[in-house]
């Protein structure tokens, strides 16, 4: 398997994927309307801080060709266990299917996607060690 993608690419999106994981749930309209709750004023900040992230990683994916997206879907296939390493082709059909949601909807909605990515990488022997902030 050879990536058209960099690996600093994916890197880079584990590092953002992680920070969006790490993000305080924003408030629901019921908590933001009780006027006894004191947290009011960072409620809001919580909320533009995980839109920042995520818009951030959006961005980051929608800058890549569509088949580094495919690539980047199917890492995190891999990762979660959909496919095995030997499943490259398999992985990588399933994340160009035309009839399935866009793949970076579904790569913003998967909720452990720092984890996929890395464990997909590291079913192929790769990992993001001594690649930007990430050891």
């Amino acid at each position: 398997m050879e990536l058209t993608i960099s690996l600093e690419t994916v890197c880079r999106l584990i590092i953002r994927a992680r920070e969006m994981e790490a993000q305080v749930p924003g408030l629901t309209a019921d908590e933001e309307d009780d006027p006894n709750d004191a947290d009011d004023e960072f409620a809001s900040l919580d909320d533009e801080a995980n839109e920042a992230v995520e818009e951030e990683i959006e961005a980051l994916l929608e800058e890549l060709a569509d088949d580094q997206i495919a690539e980047v879907l199917a890492l995190a296939m891999v990762g979660r266990g959909t496919y095995d390493a030997s499943e490259w082709a398999d992985a990588l059909e399933a994340a160009n299917d035309p009839d399935a949601e866009p793949a970076v909807e579904q790569l913003m909605e998967m909720p452990m996607l720092a984890g996929y990515l890395e464990a997909g990488l590291a079913a192929f022997d790769l990992s993001c060690a001594g690649i930007g902030q990430i050891d």
